[in-house]
């Protein structure tokens, strides 16, 4: 069984984020057992020695696991220890990357479908090495992709990733799934624990014509984005372009 790595500065730095500590240890044990690190019937190693591992004291590992216990993730038992459920918690991470919304003018929920249309290898740009925290020319992964309501396009992304990240990955456009945030925990085990966006209104050029189908001139939305890992570390840059003629974007984690 594979051991939960000693992330004790990654843990420190996240919590001058403002995230309580405890948290982000309720975090990293509920994605061990989530990804199979710790099955069913596993017991968890003491309080202290989880303490040691995450370096943090004995109470914050009590108090996060305490609500992994009250979640059904794990049971305390007198004698045997802390020992893993095999429960799905309400909170499954397959519910949470499901956080992208469209709803139509009228309020409801757009149901929007995914076509990558190029991928490819290259080096990181200036811009997007910083973005990253990458050496310049690193190596990266890149893709574009269209999306969807009801056959017309309403939004197109430009997608970049460090290469080093992902070994493997497929050169294959259609082996790139709709639900990528998902992808990325469940076949590298990198889970996007924060997003940052800056969300602006531009004309929009040729490309966005191109791929939107709109008639120039015309006004697009622009996401830029910033995904990071559990550890804090940048691991996903992109930009989105979409009309919104017919539509709202609105970003719901649940």
């Amino acid at each position: 069984m594979s051991k939960v790595p000693n992330n004790s500065a990654d843990l420190s730095r996240l919590s001058e984020e403002s995230i309580p500590l405890y948290e982000l240890v309720k975090r990293q044990i509920s994605e061990a057992i989530m990804l199979g690190k710790w099955e069913a019937g596993s017991v968890l190693p003491s309080e202290v020695a989880l303490s040691q591992t995450f370096g943090v004291a004995v109470g914050t590992i009590r108090r996060a696991l305490t609500d992994l216990t009250n979640e059904g993730l794990v049971s305390r038992r007198r004698k045997t220890g802390t020992v893993v459920t095999g429960r799905t918690p309400q909170h499954n991470l397959r519910f949470f990357f499901k956080y992208f919304r469209l709803h139509g003018l009228d309020g409801s929920m757009q149901t929007s479908t995914t076509r990558v249309t190029n991928l490819g290898k290259g080096t990181a740009t200036a811009a997007e090495a910083g973005k990253l925290q990458l050496a310049p020319a690193t190596p990266v992964i890149r893709f574009h992709r269209l999306r969807y309501i009801d056959d017309r396009p309403v939004m197109h992304e430009h997608l970049v990733l460090p290469q080093a990240r992902l070994p493997g990955f497929s050169s294959r456009k259609e082996d790139i799934p709709a639900l990528f945030y998902l992808h990325l925990l469940d076949r590298y085990g990198i889970r996007i624990s924060a997003v940052r966006e800056q969300i602006g209104a531009v004309l929009a050029d040729e490309e966005d014509a191109r791929w939107l189908e709109l008639t120039l001139p015309a006004a697009v939305m622009t996401i830029d984005e910033i995904a990071y890992d559990q550890m804090a570390v940048p691991i996903l840059v992109s930009s989105h372009r979409a009309t919104t003629e017919n539509h709202r974007y609105i970003h719901e984690i649940q």
